[in-house]
């Protein structure tokens, strides 16, 4: 080991500097004589009257964003791009080597010059009176060394005007009048800093209120609003008025007249013609194709004739249109309705361009993982989006599939899927009750279902068949709904190999993959995700959660009077004991965008199963599970735990069954960033375990305790993403630092960092969150 200074650090940092000096210099041999390269740009903010080193901070961060142009980029401080486009010379062609490396590659030297200085210093000093620093000032000082110019911008700011009062219109007419009532909620606050961008957020939602109240013609730029700064005492007074030039529509509360709505339009279409079917609400349905039924609208639109109008009912009807997934282009038009007693009416024009019903999709898929793991699955689906002209979408996929896992010298287990799954969505609760769903968003009712074949070498068959009846809504467009009211499940082998059954006598973890379960039960799932809030998109930080409850024979088990823990003996239904359980599950994401490509996050998961009365166990396909591609990825996936349970290292050890728990704790925290085009970069950290909820004579250790810290498992990694917007190809290498089965003084261990046996490889599609 190495103790003491690093001898070689006096002769690098002088050859450092040498290599940067002459960097430099060759940045300066390509400009002419009265050229200065922009190298650097510094803001000061010096205050008259007090203020803290954060706001002072932020503030000097805030006008620094303002300033333009972008200054060449920096590798390790050295301007690689503007290098390579000096050395590319001239090319005498427009393509070529030499071009591509010098305007693809290469970055074109951003000078400096005394326009750009006093533009940036116009605009920072703009910034601050449009924040309230009225009559302060910024001045620009620069200094250049051997043609490179850097610009110093010093902001002199005072205090900062707040407001005193504001003044809404108060005229007699019916917008003035109907702006008097939305002053309540007003974003402008007496007190607060002045903030032109409050002013114009204000007067947007001014609009958008009087929008919803039928005065469709308005406009936020016919609301003005002047100061009056000479109060003293650095405040301000607001007048808000409605110019005088507003047209007279602008001021008109309009309620809506005739909807047409052209069910079946193309570039060839009629749309002269008037009639067509007029539904109960008013609906003028043009459908010469018949494509929908005439229900579809009346369960659809929210924009009623004879209704004020109402942006939010517009945009809603909108949205609900193209929700429905059966239309390629959706437009709606108003206009003045024509007729002489109606001039404060609007007719509505939707024009809906109907999308293709059918379509087939062949998808192959092919997968390997560094537990010796290789496969393959190819697929057919087949989706018809108006099956019964109501817009009920209808899915059929079919499936097979093969993996392989080397487990030895000579020896390999290979595992065998085919399956059928079946979709059918109906743009409407289908329901005796009413569940409240928001007018703004299509609900939907779901009926699935699905068999599936699942083989493994000669050993076994298993096969599953699921169904279920249940419904997808929305109230926030962050937000999601899927209550399951009833889901059925059966799993049973159809064949076990009899020199395998000798295998399942002596492991417990194997019999109870393939035993017999029946599961009957509601499950309700939300989805919360501020991503898709558009409003949202640019703020830094973003949230994820998922939150679910299965429950599952609960009723039955209580009418049967069912307790296997006691009595030792299982209910059944058609000769199959059905499950009995409650279990909960949740997944919270965190992100904080630093810029567009680096950003850091987190993640924490976890659930519980909880099986009683006709169940000692929970059913193997709701057990929970550690590592793999998506967990804990420093360990083979499913092969961690449960708690310090140990058979054998499970990234070492050629073949081990999956070993499930009850209990789930899971975190992870990932930092990425960008490094060229489209290949990015990560280093994470994950941790957590499962445990059993009771104690496990077949897996001592395993049981959940209030020291269950002590068995995290703990892995590192890194890896690249390749992302090609549409797919983002993962590839990542981890390892294991924390081994929650050695003995307490021990687990943690860092040979995984050196030791390749112990690292795990793998190959995913898309973030692991």
């Amino acid at each position: 080991m190495i103790t003491g200074k690093n001898p070689l650090l006096p002769s690098l940092l002088p050859l450092g500097i040498l290599l940067l000096g002459l960097a430099s210099c060759h940045e300066s041999k390509y400009l002419s004589g009265d050229q200065a390269l922009y190298i650097g740009n510094k803001v000061k903010v010096v205050s008259s009257v007090p203020i803290t080193r954060k706001q002072q901070k932020a503030l000097a961060g805030e006008l620094d964003d303002l300033l333009r142009p972008k200054l060449n980029d920096k590798f390790l401080g050295f301007r690689l791009k503007l290098w390579i486009y000096n050395i590319a010379g001239h090319p005498k062609k427009n393509k070529g080597f030499k071009h591509w490396l010098k305007y693809k590659v290469g970055q074109e030297p951003v000078l400096a010059s005394p326009a750009i200085i006093q533009t940036n210093a116009d605009v920072l000093q703009s910034h601050l009176e449009n924040k309230g620093w009225f009559r302060d000032t910024v001045v620009a000082a620069t200094f250049v060394k051997d043609k490179h110019l850097i610009a110093t911008y010093t902001a002199q700011i005072g205090p900062r005007y707040t407001i005193r009062n504001i003044t809404y219109p108060d005229d007699s007419d019916a917008v003035s009048n109907r702006i008097d009532t939305l002053q309540r909620g007003s974003l402008l606050k007496k007190g607060e800093p002045y903030d032109l961008d409050n002013v114009k957020a204000e007067r947007i939602r001014i609009d958008s209120r009087l929008k919803n109240h039928g005065f469709y013609y308005f406009n936020p730029d016919y609301l003005v609003v002047e100061l009056d700064t000479a109060l003293g005492a650095h405040q301000v007074d607001m007048f808000m008025r409605i110019k005088d030039e507003t047209p007279d529509a602008a001021r008109t509360v309009y309620s809506i007249g005739d909807v047409f709505v052209y069910a079946d339009y193309g570039v060839n279409s009629d749309t002269s013609l008037k009639h067509g079917y007029i539904t109960p609400e008013g609906y003028h349905i043009v459908d010469t194709a018949h494509y929908l039924r005439p229900i579809v609208f009346r369960k659809t639109m929210v924009f009623q004739p004879g209704n004020i109008y109402r942006e939010d009912d517009h945009n809603a009807s909108l949205s609900r249109l193209v929700n429905l997934g059966v239309f390629r282009f959706v437009k709606a038009r108003l206009e003045p309705a024509s007729s002489v007693d109606s001039n404060d009416k609007l007719n509505a024009y939707f024009y809906l361009v109907p999308t293709k019903t059918k379509s087939f999709r062949f998808e192959v898929t092919a997968l390997t993982r560094s537990d010796n793991t290789t496969g393959s699955e190819f697929s057919v689906s087949w989706r018809h989006r108006n099956l019964f002209h109501g817009a009920e979408l209808f899915t059929a996929k079919v499936y097979t599939g093969v993996e392989g896992q080397s487990i030895g010298i000579g020896k390999k287990v290979s595992t065998y899927r085919a399956g059928l799954d079946l979709n059918l969505y109906f743009p409407r609760i289908i329901s005796p009750f009413d569940l409240n769903t928001s007018s703004r968003f299509v609900p939907r009712t779901r009926i699935e279902t699905s068999y599936d074949i699942f083989a493994q070498s000669a050993e076994y068959t298993l096969n599953s068949s699921r169904a279920s009846f249940g419904y997808i809504f929305k109230n926030r467009i962050t937000s999601q709904n899927e209550l399951t009211v009833l889901g059925i499940n059966y799993v049973h082998p159809t064949y076990i190999n009899p020199q395998y059954q000798l295998s399942l006598d002596s492991n417990i973890m194997l019999r109870r993959a393939i035993e017999p379960t029946f599961i009957i039960g509601p499950t309700y799932n939300f989805t919360y995700s501020s991503l898709n809030d558009p409003r949202k998109l640019r703020l830094p930080d973003h949230y994820y959660f998922n939150g679910n409850i299965d429950l599952s024979n609960n009723l039955l088990g209580v009418l049967s009077h069912s307790d296997v823990l006691r009595t030792g003996k299982q209910q059944e239904i058609f000769g199959v004991p059905f499950a009995q359980y409650a279990r909960f599950a949740v997944d919270f994401h965190y992100w904080h965008n630093f810029s567009k490509y680096n950003m850091i996050g987190f993640r924490a998961n976890g659930g519980i199963g909880i099986s009683y009365g006709n169940s000692s166990t929970m059913p193997f396909i709701k057990e929970f599970f550690g590592g793999g591609t998506d967990d804990i990825r420093a360990f083979r996936s499913r092969a961690l735990g449960p708690g310090n349970y140990y058979r054998g290292n499970p990234n070492t050890t050629p073949f081990l069954p999956d070993q499930p728990g009850d209990i789930k704790l899971m975190f992870s925290l990932e930092y990425r960033a960008s490094l060229v085009g489209l290949l990015r970069w990560a280093i994470f950290t994950d941790a957590g375990n499962v445990w059993t909820l009771r104690p496990d004579t077949s897996r001592p250790g395993s049981v959940f305790t209030p020291q269950f810290l002590n068995d995290f498992a703990v892995g590192v990694g890194t890896g690249l993403r390749f992302d090609f917007t549409i797919v983002v190809l993962r590839v990542d290498v981890a390892a294991p630092v924390r081994y929650p089965w050695h003995s307490n003084g021990s687990k943690w261990n860092f040979r995984g960092l050196t030791d390749i046996s112990e690292m795990v490889f793998n190959l995913a599609v898309g973030y692991p969150f």
